[in-house]
């Protein structure tokens, strides 16, 4: 396909090519006739103005980039869903990079981006960041970062969260209200927020049921599937919880997959909670309940503030910290 030009626009209607670039832009220099015509044969020839152009003159990619550490993970895959629709909405393209859970990807990939001169980036930081001074070094250069999911906890930053306190709290009150006593708590590292949110969520409702809190029923793991089955047969092996409580996705099916193996040991109606956004959770046997976070509409928001930010003329003062609710879905 031949790709049209400025200057094949101008010859073809003899006009100058500064002319036809400010009748395209609406320019009031350009008299409504000029403008009428200049539009009607640029849609006739199929003309896409060429975004490294204009790029170059505004200073803008019209791009941002997005750093996740997992795209397979449910959540995050809808969080992008999210994201890619709001951004598309309003002009922008989504360049999308995977940390793997390791702090040395996530810096290559915001220097991948920032070298791309993407406007700005969404960040859910990886399993082994414990600072964001690299991230900082950015943002202290009018480079417009938002967080959502794992956040720091230092302020100046705009923040996008589930309320991962409540989700917590109700699943493992949920799982008090059955009968239960010896509710397992399967965590991910404690450098994440989201670990020490979910934790004070499960530890409050033991409180408020008068159950004592047994550190030895509290596990933290990683994201390796054989460190989730190390854990799970500890529990097995020692604690015999009467429950099980993880708090990811990815955690819940490792260790769901652990249980399976060695389920026969466990009465019928062990109950296998997780903090997920698994579509098929009803599928399993034994079933997985689940606390869900509304990861689509976490991922549009975090977008719109992010884009809110980058097309405003004013420079951002005030933060702000945007709790979503979760809730229950018990299979």
């Amino acid at each position: 396909m031949e790709v049209i030009t400025l200057k094949d626009i101008a010859k073809a209607l003899n006009l100058s090519t500064s002319t036809v670039s400010r009748a395209l832009r609406d320019s009031y220099e350009i008299n409504e006739k000029t403008k009428k015509l200049v539009a009607e044969y640029a849609k006739k020839v199929n003309f896409r103005p060429n975004p490294i152009a204009l790029s170059l003159k505004d200073n803008k990619s019209r791009a941002i980039g997005v750093i996740v550490p997992e795209i397979a993970n449910n959540f995050f895959s809808q969080a992008i869903n999210g994201i890619e629709d709001e951004a598309y909405s309003r002009g922008y393209h989504v360049v999308i990079c995977q940390s793997h859970e390791s702090l040395e990807r996530e810096k290559e990939n915001l220097r991948h981006l920032f070298e791309r001169r993407v406007d700005g980036i969404l960040i859910s930081l990886s399993g082994k960041t414990t600072d964001i001074k690299h991230i900082l070094e950015y943002s202290e250069s009018n480079f417009a970062v938002v967080f959502f999911d794992r956040v720091p906890e230092s302020g100046g930053f705009h923040k996008v969260v589930a309320d991962n306190f409540s989700g917590a709290f109700a699943a493992t009150e949920y799982l008090i209200k059955q009968g239960k006593k010896r509710i397992a708590h399967i965590t991910s590292p404690l450098t994440l927020s989201i670990t020490k949110e979910r934790l004070e969520g499960y530890k409050k409702a033991l409180e408020v049921h008068g159950i004592a809190i047994d550190n030895e029923l509290i596990k933290y793991c990683g994201f390796d599937p054989e460190e989730a089955k190390s854990t799970i047969n500890d529990f097995m092996n020692t604690q015999k919880p009467d429950a099980f409580f993880t708090c990811s996705d990815r955690l819940a099916l490792h260790c769901y997959e652990a249980f399976q193996n060695r389920k026969d040991e466990m009465p019928v109606d062990t109950p296998f909670f997780g903090f997920t956004n698994l579509n098929v959770s009803h599928l399993f046997h034994p079933k997985l309940s689940t606390v869900v976070q509304p990861a689509y509409e976490m991922g549009g928001r975090a977008a719109k503030i992010l884009l809110d930010q980058l097309e405003s003329k004013r420079k951002v003062k005030d933060f702000d910290k945007i709790v979503l609710e979760t809730y229950l879905k018990i299979s």
